[in-house]
């Protein structure tokens, strides 16, 4: 039986919302706190964004979940594709893209290290540098040689692009369409990959320079955006309810169904970050493993505690104002301490 979240619980998670909101760390955001049963609580603050006038956000506001794409999109999707034969978790990951000819030193990390950013691939990723190519992306990527030792940790967005290309490659279909049938099955109707339109029911980001129009509607992530906007590290733009969604579908997913087993497999550590902190496939493993998170560089965080069946989701576009990591952080650490606690 799930173990709801007491009123203390979300009110002090609404005051935190507020202050950091009030602090300027944010234009607003939506905090919804939920169990597997289906029970929530939505807390909003603020407003979307200035440019679109007095409206709050909703719990149906749609965000640019940045580096959530890599549990929303490319986590649910290696998953299946490992039940389905697709994939093999322990094998190159070259040996599920297009064939390559010549040396590939980062073909050689496996899906598993990719996936648990343990693979020792290059960790500045700048696709720019490849527009003159003439190789395909996935060959230049492969090339690269490696930056660190296989099994050293390392949080690594070009492992994600990898394995979005490697998705699509076994799929034989775009990205974008595949995550979309996951998302469908799942209830989740306002999850899609962008460009979406501007318009107030979507949160802009960041103004990259003064005087230059705000991002809005299309990727923050400069590397999502040079891949029009479909990658398998960004690129996903989703709203809190659906997050919630998503979450609930995690959490009351049993032992036989596919979801239930691959979450079940991915929280077991594959490698440490720091005293505390765990990298399972994806999740960051919190509590003894007992709470797993990730978060979104444009001010997005999911947490999920499968002992007790809680979840938590937060919505912000705290880039909006800049970097949002420092401004988000007292938010992140009363929702990891909120939902530790049973």
């Amino acid at each position: 039986m799930p173990v709801p979240f007491s009123a203390d619980d979300t009110a002090r998670l609404g005051e935190m919302l507020r202050e950091v909101v009030a602090d300027g760390a944010s234009p607003g955001g939506v905090v919804i706190a939920g169990t597997a049963d289906g029970r929530q609580e939505v807390t909003v603050a603020g407003v979307v964004a200035p440019e679109c006038g007095l409206q709050p956000p909703t719990a149906h506001t749609l965000y640019d979940i940045a580096s959530l794409t890599k549990v929303v999109a490319t986590w649910p999707l290696v998953g299946r594709a490992v039940r389905d034969g697709l994939i093999d978790l322990d094998a190159p990951i070259r040996d599920s893209l297009p064939a390559m000819t010549g040396e590939a030193p980062s073909g050689e990390a496996t899906v598993r290290q990719l996936i648990a950013h343990t693979s020792g691939l290059r960790a500045s990723t700048r696709l720019d540098h490849y527009r003159s190519a003439d190789l395909p992306l996935h060959e230049l990527l492969c090339r690269e040689p490696l930056e660190d030792t296989p099994g050293t940790h390392r949080y690594i967005n070009r492992g994600y692009i990898l394995l979005g290309l490697a998705l699509t490659h076994v799929h034989r279909r775009p990205l974008d369409q595949v995550a979309a049938d996951v998302w469908a099955e799942l209830g989740m109707r306002g999850t899609l990959y962008g460009p979406v339109a501007r318009t107030p029911d979507v949160a802009p980001t960041e103004q990259r320079l003064p005087g230059a129009p705000r991002t809005w509607g299309s990727a923050h992530d400069d590397n999502a955006a040079l891949m029009g906007g479909v990658a398998g590290h960004a690129g996903v733009f989703s709203t809190p309810t659906d997050l919630a969604t998503y979450a609930q579908a995690l959490l009351a997913a049993d032992e036989s169904h596919p979801l239930g087993d691959w979450l079940r497999s991915s929280l077991v550590p594959q490698a440490a970050i720091e005293p505390g902190l765990d990298r399972g496939l994806s999740w960051i493993l919190a509590n003894g493993g007992s709470v797993a998170y990730h978060h979104g560089f444009t001010g997005t965080s999911l947490y999920l505690a499968p002992s007790t069946g809680r979840y938590l989701t937060i919505c912000t576009n705290a880039v909006y104002n800049g970097p949002a990591r420092t401004r988000l952080a007292p938010l992140r650490a009363l929702a990891l301490k909120t939902i530790s606690v049973a």
